[in-house]
């Protein structure tokens, strides 16, 4: 094959459509690779960036799978990498989605799956798709997410497919989508959920940025009450994410979706590169790191989507994944007041408290963290009537300062240089600090003249006063006027500056604190 014939815009677009298993199709794959103009061109010729992106992990998986054979390294997953090179793309077309339906009763209608007539496709993914239908039996509309055609071909995924979503089936409550049926005997499994007009959290974000306040509380605390009655059946969502908390058109009612396909991705025989059960953005440390997750797993990608609704962008951001997951594991989100400062410091408190890297450290259950919100919401309304819980309003100073700090600390082990310029800018305010608590804050007033000036009711003058302060004895005031000069009490006279001076010293270590913050 020539390189005129591999550049030609119809086999670009032949790549873009077919994941053909040819030699040409692999050649062509491996040229585009290595060619910046094809690239260029491939990209314009792409229906959309999902779709892009879609070639693009293609491509760099191929590169990887060259590497690792330079390198002698055996390829342990080439089933999987066979499976990858055919997966379908996580852009579909209608064309695409059709292919998986029978052909239609009805001219008006895209096509039918079961006794379900589909009328339009509303979203899609690596995992499957989701038709908006029509139950021609119990004559409602309906969503039927079908289970994608690369996986639907293997056992194991079919049988988790529908034990995961009968165990989703058993979740009702009101925040939580409904699962109507589940069908696993025909070509493609899929199951049956009402519809819901309205649209996403992860649209309402990307259309308005930042949302108010009582908006954040409400949509957390329903989101909570969901998983709360999820992980009362042994449930554990592990994709808790924008995406798929939905938000009916008309009502302030937000719904928690996608329990059966995010169950269904855990086995490890169904994971290839570039997938992973959940979404690298709102994934838990321990999540990340491969390891055993429980409940309070999804109550940290709850609080990264509350990171997300209070500041318009997920807390962990990077270029590719892999230094996603990194950042979830090792480094802590940017300051949320840096981002909105009209988000409350109790609530900023919260949010940290869900992103903490140890789930010993995070709040012990969905249940609990929703009766806070619910609190947290009647404060907002009617602050005079609903105080804030104690448990918001009882970080002290102290404690800010110490999280700030370990905060910093963790950034500065990371940043060596960084941490030396700090440690030398504080030893003079240390140096500042010694001085001050060693300088003479008491006076005293021990000498014989100034009792019986007290005593009598006459101020001391003002040298005499001078020269008792450079005494180390305590100082002393009667017990009344009434008493004699020598029955007396030991009283501190403290220096008029001190307050000033410590309240000067705390802001300036609270300024240099947000200078040392890392953007």
């Amino acid at each position: 094959m020539n390189t005129a014939n591999i550049c030609s815009d119809d086999l670009l677009k032949l790549l873009l459509s077919d994941h053909d298993d040819s030699q040409d199709w692999r050649r062509a794959m491996t040229h585009v690779d290595q060619c910046p103009g094809c690239q260029a061109r491939l990209e314009q010729l792409a229906a959309d960036d999902a779709l892009w992106r879609d070639a693009q992990d293609l491509l760099s998986s191929q590169q990887e799978d060259a590497n690792r054979a330079a390198n002698g390294a055996p390829d342990r997953n080439a089933n999987q990498h066979r499976d990858r090179s055919r997966r379908w793309p996580t852009a579909w077309t209608d064309s695409m989605a059709r292919q998986m339906l029978s052909p239609a009763s009805h001219p008006e209608m895209m096509g039918r799956i079961g006794r379900y007539d589909v009328e339009r496709l509303i979203g899609s993914g690596g995992m499957g798709v989701v038709f908006k239908a029509f139950d021609t039996e119990l004559n409602r509309p309906v969503a039927v997410k079908v289970l994608a055609p690369y996986l639907a071909g293997s056992g194991a995924a079919r049988k988790r497919f529908a034990r995961e979503a009968r165990a989703a089936a058993a979740v009702v409550h009101e925040h939580v989508v409904a699962i109507h049926n589940v069908e696993s005997d025909g070509e493609a499994p899929f199951l049956v959920m009402p519809f819901v007009a309205g649209e996403s959290l992860q649209q309402r974000i990307d259309r308005e940025g930042p949302l108010e306040l009582c908006e954040i509380l409400r949509i957390a605390m329903q989101t909570a009450a969901g998983l709360a009655a999820a992980h009362a059946q042994g449930l554990v969502h592990r994709d808790v994410k924008p995406s798929n908390i939905l938000l009916e058109q008309g009502v302030e009612r937000a719904l928690l979706t996608d329990f059966g396909l995010a169950r269904a991705s855990d086995d490890a025989s169904l994971t290839h590169t570039g997938y992973h059960p959940g979404t690298p953005q709102y994934m838990s440390p321990e999540q990340a790191r491969g390891e055993t997750v429980d409940c309070r797993s999804d109550l940290f990608s709850l609080g990264s989507v509350m990171y997300a609704m209070a500041t318009g962008r997920p807390p962990f951001r990077a270029e590719t994944s892999y230094g996603i997951l990194r950042r979830v594991t090792d480094e802590e989100p940017r300051r949320i007041e840096e981002l909105n400062s009209d988000i409350p410091a109790w609530l900023t408190s919260l949010i940290t408290k869900l992103l903490a890297k140890s789930p010993d450290d995070r709040f012990a259950d969905a249940d609990h963290l929703a009766e806070l919100l619910e609190a947290c919401i009647a404060h907002v309304r009617q602050p005079a009537v609903n105080p804030l819980p104690e448990e918001l309003k009882s970080e002290t100073w102290g404690d800010r300062f110490r999280s700030q700090l370990s905060q910093q600390w963790r950034w500065g082990v990371r940043n060596p240089m960084f941490l030396l310029a700090t440690v030398l800018m504080l030893v003079p305010l240390m140096v500042w600090v010694l001085w001050i608590l060693r300088s003479p804050v008491l006076q005293t007033e021990s000498d014989p003249d100034i009792v019986s000036r007290i005593g009598d009711g006459r101020p001391a003058d003002t040298q005499t006063v001078n020269n008792a302060a450079e005494s180390t004895t305590p100082a002393v005031s009667p017990k009344s006027q009434n008493t004699h000069p020598t029955d007396t009490t030991v009283m501190p006279v403290w220096n008029d500056d001190l307050n000033t001076q410590l309240n000067d010293l705390s802001l300036e270590l609270d300024a240099l604190l947000d200078s040392l913050q890392p953007e």
